[in-house]
Parts: structure tokens; C-alpha cells; sequence
């Protein structure tokens, strides 16, 4: 089965309820994110969560299934979360499907968010038919959408927002609905609200608590590390630091450009050219005027290969690299931006390499 990215926003699709098996894709890995935290939040009972990744998929396609079918240390249910790039999964989830078929039993519930794949790519066709299956592609929001979905966290928190409050939220968060979900449970939080005791929260009570916005802080450091400039990274880590800047709100930053460079890199094959995209197919891929030297600089920074005689793009890597940072971010919050400074620098010098 499919489901369109809009549906998400409103609650949950029907079909949602007879799926075990989601496959989110698209360029707003965000989004597909924030589906997959909605549905798991929604499951009856969730239990423990086994986190893996599409390269360990890539490697042991029989590894899905037989974690899928397992039972947790104390008898518990289970789900299974994995972050993939393209194609990843696919083995894994056509092996899975395969057993399933032939008889080998129940499996837990499987979340895949997937970058640089869409809902034409070989998994997607593999799944859309399924009836136990939910497809689903998430395209780069746009403010009035993101804003939509602030109102609605801000109802849930009981918060009222006035004026164009939403707006600036979702702005300060770079259009990024898990870190705009911080931001209200912030102001939640500072405002002592709550669903029996709703507060109407104002333009000067969010300046108390808010993020800086991403043009005045995520932007440049996210352009001097994806760009591998290891001149301006100390200033850039220095401003970080004065700015005050969420750890984990960059580090979303910096997924977001890694997600996006996988998805336009996928666009153009082999052989393509960022000047054989029409101004229309631009926007969808998230490559405006603005920042288009930089996205070309860094797309070519990444689309090497890691070495000499090897298949594997160095872009492979960084993506579950930036997702164990920000695993690590969040367990660590104490050390959050040494960590931070130390994992920028590696993957800037990583960059810079031809």
C-alpha cells in the first residue's frame, strides 16, 4: 500500500493500522523520521527497540528476519528501526518477505526510513502491493506545512500560538519537524503548560528559549564541514560555540545535506549534471540560488569513492557516521559540543580528500 507525505500530518493513514512493514523514503528524511516516531508512539505496545542499519542489511540480508522473529531478553515484544540509503534493504526485506510467505511466522513491526531512495526504486515496487506493507515518500517541506504541523504539537502541549509564532518556529528550526517538536516541548515546558492547563505563548516568550535560526547559525558551519573547508572550520566552531548552538539541532542540519546530496546524486547517475536539471526538478531536490555553489562543491566532495579499487561512495559512510553522532549527542549531553567540535573536524578532513 501507499500514502502520501500529507496524510502524516493530519494523524495517521488508515492503512497504517494493518501495516507491519513501513518503507519511508524521500528527500525530507525529517519527515519520514517523524512518521515512523508517530506510528511507533501509536503501536499498542511497541516494546524494545533494535536499531540497525541498511550496510548491515547490505552485508547479512538473512540478519532482518532472524532479528525480526526473535524474541527480546525478557520475553518482551519488539520493533525494528533501520536508517538505509537507496537500496539498501531490499535483500533483506524480499528474504523476510520470502520466509513470511513460505510459512516461517510472525515478525515484528519493521521501520525503514531510507535516503536517497524513492517510491520508483526496487524496494518501493516491492512493497506498494503488499497489503502488510506502507509506502510512503517525503518531499522537502515548505514553511506553510511545517507550520501547520508546529500548531498542531503546540495544541498537543497545550500551547496557543499568537501571530505568526508557528511560522517562526518552524523557520528557527530549519524546517525541521523533530527539532520544531523540541522547540514546543521547550516553551511547553518554560510556560508550565500543559493539555488541562493551556498557556498562550507569545513572539517574546519563545525569544526567551528559542534556537538560533538555522541562516544565522547551522548554515555556514554545515558549509565549511560538508565542504571539507579546513581553513574556516575553526572560526566556524568558534561562532558555535559563542552562538550557543544546539548540538543536535546541527548535527539534524547536517543530515538533512547529507540526505539531500544522496538524493540529488541518485538523480543524476553516473554521468548527470546539476546543469541538466530544470528550475522545477531544482526545487524538489532542495537546490535553491542561494546555496547552489556550495551543494555543487559538496556534492562532488562526495561522490568519490573511499579508495582505490573500492565500490563504496564516501557518502555510505557519512550517513549512519552522522547517525551514531547524533545517538551520541543525545546520551551524552554533558559533553555534547566537545564531542560535536571532535566529529565536525573528522568529517571536514574526510571532505577535503580527493
Amino acid at each position: 500500500m501507499k500514502a502520501k507525505h500529507t496524510e502524516f500530518a493530519r494523524g495517521l493513514p488508515s492503512a497504517a493500522s494493518s501495516a507491519s512493514i513501513f518503507f519511508f523514503c524521500g528527500p525530507d528524511e525529517a519527515g519520514a523520521s517523524a512518521a515512523a516516531a508517530k506510528i511507533i508512539a501509536a503501536l499498542p505496545d511497541a516494546g524494545e527497540r533494535i536499531e540497525m542499519s541498511g550496510g548491515d542489511l547490505r552485508r547479512d540480508p538473512a540478519l532482518l528476519g532472524d532479528e525480526a522473529r526473535s524474541s527480546s531478553l525478557f520475553g518482551d515484544t519488539r520493533h525494528i528501526y533501520v536508517r538505509a540509503s537507496g537500496d539498501e534493504a531490499h535483500d533483506a526485506l524480499k528474504a523476510l518477505i520470502d520466509t513470511s510467505d513460505a510459512g516461517a511466522g510472525d515478525a515484528a513491526p519493521i521501520f525503514i526510513v531510507a535516503t536517497a531512495a524513492t517510491d520508483k526504486s526496487r524496494t518501493a515496487k516491492l512493497l506498494e502491493k503488499r497489503k502488510d506493507a506502507l509506502v510512503a515518500m517525503f518531499y522537502p517541506p515548505d514553511l506553510m506545512s511545517v507550520a501547520a504541523s508546529v500548531r498542531a504539537m503546540a495544541d498537543g502541549a497545550g500551547l496557543r500560538l499568537g501571530g505568526d509564532l508557528a511560522e517562526r518556529v518552524a523557520r528557527a528550526a530549519g524546517l525541521d519537524v523533530r527539532l520544531a517538536q523540541s522547540e514546543i516541548d521547550k516553551l511547553a515546558l518554560y510556560m508550565d503548560a500543559g493539555p488541562q492547563t493551556p498557556k498562550t505563548a507569545s513572539v517574546e516568550d519563545y525569544a526567551e528559549i528559542g534556537a538560533a535560526t538555522e541562516e544565522d547559525g547551522f548554515g555556514p558551519v554545515v558549509n565549511a564541514v560538508m565542504g571539507g573547508d579546513l581553513a574556516k572550520l575553526p572560526n566556524e566552531l568558534r561562532r558555535m560555540k559563542e552562538l550557543g548552538l544546539n548540538p543536535v539541532g546541527l548535527t539534524l542540519a547536517l543530515e538533512r545535506r547529507a540526505a539531500q546530496l544522496a538524493m540529488i546524486g541518485a538523480k543524476l547517475g553516473k554521468r548527470g549534471s546539476i546543469d541538466n536539471l530544470g528550475r522545477g526538478e531544482k526545487a524538489q531536490l532542495g537546490i535553491f540560488w542561494k546555496e547552489e555553489r556550495e551543494i555543487r562543491q559538496q556534492l562532488g566532495n562526495w561522490q568519490g569513492v573511499v579508495g582505490r579499487g573500492s565500490k563504496e561512495r564516501k557518502l555510505d559512510r557519512l550517513i549512519p557516521r552522522l547517525v551514531a553522532l547524533h545517538r551520541n549527542l543525545l546520551a551524552n549531553s554533558q559533553t555534547a559540543e566537545l564531542l560535536l567540535a571532535q566529529d565536525l573536524t573528522q568529517i571536514a578532513r574526510f571532505a577535503a580528500k580527493r
